[in-house]
């Protein structure tokens, strides 16, 4: 399901990041995310919700490259 928050996200099993690229060209690396936590994002109705409720403020992150 497309997202108005969103645009990409792929996960890294063996590291454990999350990197998540938004509509705004911006993208973020999230450590130590459980595999469930990936899992959840791929299955939500909404990806924006789900981010703002179980990842953003809760795992540590590094800007990988700034917006377009």
């Amino acid at each position: 399901m497309p997202s108005s928050v969103i645009r990409y996200f792929d996960y890294h099993e063996v590291r454990h990041e999350l990197v998540i690229t938004f509509q705004t060209g911006a993208v973020y690396k999230y450590h130590d995310v459980p595999e469930e936590i990936y899992i959840g994002l791929q299955k939500a109705r909404s990806k924006g919700k789900y981010f703002n409720k179980r990842i953003s403020g809760t795992f540590s992150f590094e800007r990988l490259s700034p917006p377009d």
